[in-house]
């Protein structure tokens, strides 16, 4: 399978995983929860896929998202997109980043829609990481689509 292929393919996983039902048994919030951070670790392998796939001209021995997407990361105009995409404190990338990251903490990044806050009236309403997933995907599906053509102009 090609890197873009890969891509590709753990994109829509991802996707997959974000469109089932959760049900509405005792084990609903439980399994959205999993769908979600299942979703969120796919979309960062789909994220080290893309990676390898914009850089394969550069013939990089790593392919880590932290490692290219780092400061000491390879000049490579691609990866300075992404870098810069990234230092946007509302773009899908950074966003991505910090999900991954509290993915990766103890605490997990799928958050509890009731539990110690029942009986509270919300104030407002937070998407759920679900939503919030579903959209960073659209938009780093566009932003694929621009990296693809400029990695291909290589």
């Amino acid at each position: 399978m090609t890197p873009r292929a890969r891509t590709n393919q753990l994109l829509y996983q991802a996707e997959l995983l974000l469109a089932t039902p959760a049900g509405d048994d005792e084990h609903a919030e439980a399994r959205r929860m999993a769908a979600e951070e299942g979703a969120l670790a796919l979309t960062e392998l789909a994220l080290q896929s893309l990676l390898r796939e914009v850089t394969e001209h550069a013939h990089l021995a790593h392919h880590a998202w932290r490692e290219l997407l780092g400061p000491e990361g390879a000049g490579i105009a691609e990866l300075h997109r992404l870098r810069e995409l990234a230092a946007q404190p509302g773009s899908w990338l950074a966003w991505l980043i910090a999900r991954l990251e509290a993915l990766h903490g103890s605490d997990g990044a799928a958050r509890r829609t009731s539990g110690a806050a029942r009986g509270l009236i919300a104030v407002g309403s937070a998407a759920a990481l679900g939503e919030e997933l579903h959209r960073c995907l659209q938009e780093a599906k566009a932003e694929i689509a621009a990296l693809r053509e400029t990695s291909q102009e290589w």
